[in-house]
């Protein structure tokens, strides 16, 4: 069951080779012994990809299903031993990952050395299928979804600009003033990126601002606004350090923005193990209080 799930996730039988750790020719040996004594064939032949016949599917699909009740079984067993273990699949921004995901992960694992953890960081990390992931961890709009969510914690979204960009360009005033003014854009989670939010007491604006630069990656929008590029609509976890040291000035402070919390969403048809309790208990943990306020 273990080889044909290896085999099922590769893309040749090199690859599968590399990922059970045995030579190719061991693999295919070990492919033809398996379809001589079940009398069928798993594998398509020829062809530079490997392709599954509808029997290696079938035998791959019930082997995954197989080997994860193995698994959960041992897991519920090591459990009421007190024993946290299994495998545990994380995702989250990039930027934030790096700062604030990575630091928990190494210090879960080592407080606990037999869950094995699997971070991976994208700029969409919501796009990822319910099933794909334990954990995932989004910041910004969440729009019609299949997750169950948890909030993690606060998390303002802050107009600002650089002192220089200011001191040349002018400090808006009113919301629609941006329209005037170079915005820069991050481009991440499906977002209407160009359409700007604002709201004091009953009054609300929105401004559709002009585009002028923009790029997918948090640090990158950063390093434009603290040279002077333009104004930056962003995470308070993101600038907070830049405001503080004055190196961004915050802007329309009295106008309010809608928040962007951390919060974590659970794939619906995940159990939930001691794992991913323990590990959102982390979680809690670390942003409580938020290590940008």
């Amino acid at each position: 069951m273990l080889f044909m799930v290896a085999i099922s996730c590769s893309a040749s039988l090199a690859a599968a080779a590399r990922m059970l750790n045995v030579t190719p020719p061991a693999v295919t040996q070990r492919l033809q012994s398996l379809e001589s004594r079940l009398g069928v064939q798993l594998v398509e032949r020829g062809g530079g990809l490997l392709v599954l016949t509808n029997e290696g599917d079938l035998l791959a699909r019930r082997s995954k299903g197989i080997l994860n009740d193995v698994d959960k079984l041992i897991e519920e067993l090591q459990e009421r031993k007190g024993v946290v273990s299994g495998h545990l699949y994380i995702s989250g921004p990039t930027g934030f990952g790096r700062r604030y995901i990575a630091p928990v992960v190494r210090e879960f694992r080592t407080q606990f050395p037999q869950v094995n953890i699997n971070l991976e960081l994208s700029d969409n990390p919501i796009a990822l299928k319910p099933n794909t992931c334990d954990i995932i961890i989004h910041i910004g709009e969440l729009r019609s979804q299949p997750y169950k969510m948890i909030t993690l914690a606060p998390n303002d979204r802050i107009l600002c600009a650089s002192p220089n960009y200011l001191s040349v360009n002018g400090t808006p005033r009113t919301p629609h003033d941006l329209v005037n003014h170079d915005c820069l854009t991050l481009r991440e989670n499906d977002e209407d990126v160009t359409l700007w939010r604002f709201h004091m007491g009953g009054k609300t604006e929105t401004v559709r601002i002009t585009e002028g630069i923009s790029s997918n990656d948090g640090d990158v929008i950063l390093d434009w606004a603290l040279n002077g590029l333009g104004i930056i609509l962003r995470s308070e976890w993101d600038v907070a350090d830049a405001l503080a040291s004055g190196r961004l000035i915050r802007l329309l402070p009295d106008w309010g923005i809608p928040d962007a919390s951390v919060v974590a969403l659970l794939g619906l048809n995940h159990r939930r193990t001691a794992r991913m309790r323990m590990f959102l208990e982390a979680l809690r943990q670390a942003f409580t209080p938020p290590p940008w306020r």
